[in-house]
């Protein structure tokens, strides 16, 4: 939903009823994952997609019924054997759709998340999908003040180029309000600076029919799911799920009753955009942080040589720093979805960098370099002090063997890398596989 905000930020500021269709399940080849959107505002203008372009027709009209009606509707689209004119996924997936009606009476809290979104501070939207709750009923969940991250960056040294905090290379609403560290000015690119602004303006004129208890934000909800009981255990499972950015469903009984299934709640995770860590501002260095950018990672290049860590060298968007890369890493903040790409090949760099990178939360963790400065350097870090279990972590020599030559087709290699670490992918050719493509 990210990339839509500017135009329900619009429409909600205006009081303007729209209605809102999100993907909460997905099975097989389907086209866009949980938490895609598209909603349908006045004048039949439609922002975003569920499916691609398949079932759009269909979920614009139930949208408009939606509206018209204020009651939420639940529908499934496939792929039918029986019509071929039938309204359905042509690539044989299957996706269900939530459709609701949101306006400022219809959902008080809407501004509220909407501003942590473009901010790019954490929150969780809790949605009842089914069951004997009201269905479109929305609870908003933001994590305890003490647990939750901030949206810019840490470092407090270099040359900050502006850290864009969206996704993709920087545009909408995802993009807004990126804070640059260090002595650059700090600007998301594209139009995220002017979603940032209309976050701050819808924000400003929904506040009047804001709940006090939404406008606290971190630590806070705001909304109900029907019971009380209902709330308390989804706010509690929503936090976990925020910590994680995962986005999903959840079941409960009627009043948040444990291993029951009476109730479906969709809970959609706003977390800040992962981190990808650079170090070494080389050739291959732009190129790795191009395609981080563009897979929705918060770019940051550390060198400490002023001459090759300068902003121009690299994208629009991109973090660059001049620092130690140990010293910079030490000081700055991993979770478990950090990214880190070593590319310094350098002992006096990438040994006591990797000492450090290796005993803190990342996903990823790859340095560049042949199998023999690899050998090398694992016998420097194992001298160090690191565990078996500690270097296992370390992949090297980085990226998956794709024949690569130019830094652009390396970074290719270390990006399908992340990519197949993140989702259980092997790598093999999918001409060489069997069975379904997705898992169900």
């Amino acid at each position: 939903m990210r990339e839509i905000l500017p135009a329900l930020y619009e429409w909600y500021a205006a009081g303007s009823p729209f209605g809102l269709a999100t993907v909460v399940a997905v099975s097989r080849s389907a086209p866009r994952d949980p938490g895609a959107a598209m909603a349908v505002g006045p004048g039949d203008e439609v922002v975003g997609s569920v499916s691609g372009g398949c079932v759009e027709g269909a979920v614009f009209e139930l949208a408009r019924e939606v509206v018209a009606s204020g009651e939420a509707r639940l529908e499934t689209f496939g792929y039918s054997d029986e019509d071929a004119f039938a309204v359905g996924l042509t690539c044989g997936g299957e996706i269900t759709v939530l459709v609701r009606r949101v306006s400022p009476a219809d959902d008080p809290a809407f501004a509220a998340v909407a501003e942590s979104v473009a901010a790019g501070r954490p929150v969780t939207v809790a949605t009842v999908i089914d069951g004997p709750a009201p269905r479109g009923a929305t609870l908003a969940v933001w994590p305890d003040p003490e647990s939750e991250p901030s949206p810019t960056s840490d470092s407090d040294s270099g040359t900050g180029a502006g850290a864009g905090a969206g996704t993709g290379a920087g545009t909408g609403a995802g993009a807004a309000a990126g804070a640059g560290s260090g002595t650059g000015a700090a600007a998301g690119t594209g139009s995220g600076a002017g979603a940032a602004a209309g976050a701050g303006a819808a924000a400003q004129a929904g506040a009047a029919t804001r709940p006090a208890e939404a406008t606290a934000g971190a630590g806070r909800v705001a909304g109900t799911l029907g019971t009380s009981g209902l709330d308390v255990a989804v706010t509690a499972d929503a936090r976990g799920e925020l910590a994680l950015g995962a986005t999903g469903q959840r079941h409960y009984g009627p009043h948040g009753e444990r291993r029951e299934d009476a109730v479906s709640v969709f809970l959609h995770s706003f977390a800040p955009p992962p981190r990808m860590l650079v170090f070494g501002a080389i050739d291959y260095a732009a190129a790795v942080a191009r395609i981080g950018d563009f897979l929705g990672y918060r770019v940051t290049v550390c060198d400490a040589r002023p001459v090759f860590a300068t902003p121009k060298r690299f994208p629009p968007g991109v973090e660059v720093v001049v620092d130690w890369p140990h010293r910079y890493l030490g000081g700055t903040t991993t979770d478990a979805r950090t990214v880190i790409c070593v590319l310094t090949h350098d002992p006096k760099f990438d040994v006591p960098l990797l000492e450090e990178a290796l005993r803190r939360p990342a996903a990823y963790i790859g340095a560049m370099g042949s199998r023999r400065t690899h050998d090398e350097r694992r016998e420097r870090l194992a001298e160090a002090g690191l565990t078996e279990r500690e270097l296992s972590r370390l992949r090297s020599p980085v990226g998956l063997d794709l024949g690569a030559r130019t830094p652009e087709e390396v970074a290719v290699s270390v990006a399908a890398e992340i990519v197949a670490l993140r989702w259980g992918g092997t790598g093999t050719p999918l001409t060489a596989t069997a069975g379904a493509i997705h898992p169900r």
